[in-house]
């Protein structure tokens, strides 16, 4: 096996030459488009936005602050500016079927307009009503007709009180109505005198009484009719009067829309119901203090136009993002008013949704808000499948609700919408919603980081310039540029890539650029940089600190000296509000002699997760396919992460477990002044692991509080070299041989490392030089099987005397 070496300070962290950059600051930089290394989902959004067919919107998923948001509106403004604005949309009143208004569509601008022009002659309506009825002519008609129709009336009764007077007949009028009575030389005879004239007489007078009561309810009934006719007379007299004054309010309003037909019928059914609501309310002597609604507005709100949408001021398509997608604000909703205690509504109660006022251009969600919102995805897929967008309450829409309610004429949908969201929601919906993926056929996947190669650092200056724009923050000279390049190389957790997450890295320059500020420069440097990534650090360090104080006081015990058999510092990261923190745990192992049992503590006590059950039922594998090919694995161990009393998960510590599995069978001491990190495979081969760069850091603030004496450091995998971006002082620690670390690639290269003796690979006959560790580690082993044989020969040779005292023999 190859000398075991700690890797070169030069290994540790790929810094970026400022020097590679021809600017001195970031001023004289021309901004960046905003999508750098994301070619692939800008492909897929330019698609998803031309393709026309149905189907095919657009679902936007990367990871929280990759630029996603920015770069989907700013290619959704581009081609919404090339396109046509939509249309105005209204509702009208429906004179037919008051409870279905009606749907209008006006070219851009043009709602506004027609909505001033009713409200004018709303507001002009009463008075000219009242000045056409009130004026002396039509008056004078009115009370001429009326006062024909009465003298008519008086003169008929008068005619037939002459006809019976000539037969001693006389018609009086009294409270109670017309009666009939007989007279006498003039005079209306008395009851008394009635009853004193003879029989013969009297039965006469009667007969002459019906007769004339008949002719009497003949006429009567004959008034009816008159008072109709009369009705009718005075109604054409007002039709006359009111439809030049309504001819005139609505002229102006019809020369302003001559070329719009349906606002032509639309005029003409509100002159038509003018006419007949002001004549019908003047028949009946309505009063107009009695309905209790003084105003105009409210008196003729059915001849108002809703402006739904308003695109007077719109240029290109629209580009609407709805950022509280609810049903109501997505579909539209229609709102009621309490009138003498019952809610009313009426089609101006009808209020736009996203859906509205994006029609015929663009609509963005936020994927997660959307489903977190009662009834709106379901209420989005209706309107996307069914090609046209209905308001509609979402009792109704489900058909649980039988109340009464306006159903609103529905408007075709012509528009494309845009989900925004994480991957792990698009995976969700395309799993277990069979319709997501009909209505959402492009996918647009945002990368999280992108190669780390002198052109794209110079790309990832620009894009810097960009932001910097537009935050209004201070220029950043060069060195400041190639600091933030090395940050995003750690943010990217691998030195030969960039990290994409822009929003992490604005919130670093806007940072720096306050600590610029402070000390009144004109552009950022890489001190003001270091700076805020310290200031950041000290904000956020009270876990690791008190961490670390418990380990130095003795509570949580961590050796960093010394060696010791079945014992091992393990690396653990702790990720907290969005903040990454590594420490060292103690590891330790126990083995007897058994039947091939790991016994994993942590998952016999539900502390370990699934992965990390996997990772030690993969080191048990590894023992018995090494060690016990041709024999029985005669051991028992126990793993355990000593004083941890959370959840354990992740694999990246079946290495460190092995190793300690390793020490305490073979009773050869680990070092402690190592910690170590790694997952392993049934081979014995040692794998990449996350949070490589926390977990160094975590274990060098340990050893520095306690004292570097140029023997500590820490194993890692090979495979993680290159993910390596360390601090500074961990790269000056180790430049100075203050701080080691190893890269190995096998558990072997592991052992030598820890135990400083060599693990020993067997020759071409499969033999074990002798003094190796994996010797040690074969013949315990041997000696263990021998043991167990030996033992289990005696347990059944003690059976077997007992059997024959038990039988006799």
């Amino acid at each position: 096996m190859a000398e075991l070496v700690p890797l070169p300070a030069t290994a540790l962290r790929t810094r970026c030459n400022p020097a590679c950059f021809s600017f001195d600051t970031t001023e004289s930089l021309a901004d960046h488009a905003g999508d750098l290394g994301q070619e692939r989902a800008v492909e897929a959004i330019r698609f998803g936005l031309a393709m026309g067919h149905s189907g095919y919107h657009v679902f936007v998923l990367g990871e929280t602050g990759s630029g996603k948001h920015a770069t989907t509106f700013r290619l959704l403004r581009e081609r919404a500016a090339t396109e046509p604005v939509p249309p105005d949309l209204c509702y009208l009143h429906n004179f037919d079927e008051a409870l279905k208004p009606c749907l209008l569509t006006l070219p851009a601008g043009r709602g506004a307009a027609l909505r001033a022009h009713m409200q004018t002659f709303i507001r002009e309506l009463g008075p000219a009503l009242g000045a056409a009825l009130d004026s002396d002519a039509h008056t004078e008609r009115v009370e001429a007709l009326q006062s024909a129709h009465k003298a008519r009336e008086e003169g008929a009764l008068r005619e037939l009180g002459q006809a019976c007077g000539a037969e001693g007949i006389s018609l009086l009028q009294t409270p109670e109505g017309f009666v009939f009575a007989p007279t006498r030389d003039g005079e209306v005879l008395s009851p008394e005198a009635f009853e004193a004239l003879p029989e013969a007489e009297r039965h006469e007078i009667e007969g002459r009484v019906t007769a004339w009561s008949e002719k009497l309810e003949d006429l009567l009934n004959e008034f009816p009719g008159w008072r109709k006719a009369v009705r009718e007379s005075i109604e054409r007299a007002e039709h006359e009067v009111l439809g030049p004054a309504v001819s005139h309010l609505l002229r102006g309003v019809r020369e302003a829309h001559v070329d719009l037909p349906e606002v032509l019928a639309f005029l003409d059914a509100v002159a038509l119901d003018v006419l007949d609501s002001a004549i019908k309310g003047t028949m009946l002597d309505e009063e107009e203090d009695e309905v209790a609604e003084p105003e105009e507005s409210t008196r003729y709100h059915r001849y108002q136009v809703k402006l739904l949408v308003d695109h007077s001021a719109s240029q290109g398509a629209p580009v609407v993002f709805e950022n509280n997608p609810g049903y109501g604000n997505l579909i539209g909703r229609i709102e009621h008013i309490v009138q003498q205690g019952n809610q009313v509504s009426h089609f101006n109660l009808i209020r736009a949704g996203a859906l509205h006022r994006a029609n015929g251009g663009y609509l963005v969600l936020d994927a997660e808000r959307l489903l977190a919102q009662p009834f709106a995805w379901e209420g989005l897929k209706r309107c996307l499948r069914a090609g046209e967008i209905r308001i509609e309450p979402p009792a109704e829409a489900q058909g649980w609700s039988g109340a009464l309610t306006l159903e609103p004429q529905a408007l075709p949908s012509a528009l494309k919408v845009v989900l925004i969201g994480d991957r792990d929601v698009y995976y969700l919906l395309m799993e277990h919603d069979p319709e997501f993926a009909d209505l959402f056929k492009v996918a647009a996947d945002f990368d999280d980081d992108l190669p780390r190669t002198p052109e794209n650092e110079c790309e990832y200056a620009r894009l810097m310039a960009l932001l910097a724009r537009g935050a209004k923050l201070l220029p950043i000279e060069r060195s400041g540029v190639a600091r933030l390049v090395e940050e995003a190389s750690r943010l990217a957790e691998d030195a030969g890539r960039l990290s994409l997450n822009t929003r992490a890295l604005s919130d670093l320059m806007r940072e720096a650029d306050y600590h610029a500020r402070l000390k009144g420069l004109a552009a950022t440097g890489r001190a003001e940089v270091e700076a805020a990534l310290a200031a950041r650090a000290r904000r956020c360090n009270r876990y690791p600190t008190r961490v670390r104080e418990s380990i130095l006081d003795g509570t949580t015990l961590i050796s960093t000296d010394g060696e010791r058999a079945g014992q091992i510092n393990g690396l653990v990261v702790v990720e907290l509000a969005a903040e990454r923190f590594g420490h060292p745990v103690r590891i330790t192992a126990t083995v007897r002699m058994g039947e091939g049992d790991v016994v994993d503590i942590e998952r016999e006590t539900e502390l370990g997760g699934a992965i990390h059950s996997k990772g030690v039922l993969i080191l048990s594998a590894f023992l018995a396919a090494r060690y016990a090919r041709h024999q029985p694995l005669s051991l028992s161990a126990s793993l355990v992460f000593e004083q941890s009393y959370a959840p354990v998960e992740g694999d990246s510590a079946s290495l460190a477990e092995l190793c300690a599995l390793l020490s305490a069978l073979t009773q050869i001491p680990i070092q402690q002044r190592f910690a170590i990190t790694g997952s392993v495979n049934q081979f014995g081969e040692v794998q990449v692991i996350g949070g490589v760069n926390e977990k160094i850091e975590g274990f060098f603030d340990l050893c520095t509080a306690r004292g570097l004496d140029g023997s500590h450091g820490v194993v890692i995998p090979a495979a993680s070299v290159r993910h390596l971006m360390l601090r500074e002082d961990v790269v000056e620690a180790a430049a100075e041989g203050r701080f080691h670390i190893h890269a190995v690639k096998t558990v072997d290269e592991a052992m030598t490392v820890l135990t400083g003796i060599e693990a020993g690979e067997p020759d071409a006959k499969g033999v074990i030089p002798k003094g190796t560790l994996n010797h040690k580690i074969a013949t315990v082993l041997a000696e263990m099987t021998a043991a167990r044989h030996a033992y289990s020969e005696a347990e059944g040779a003690a059976g077997a005397r007992q059997h024959r005292r038990r039988h006799g023999v």
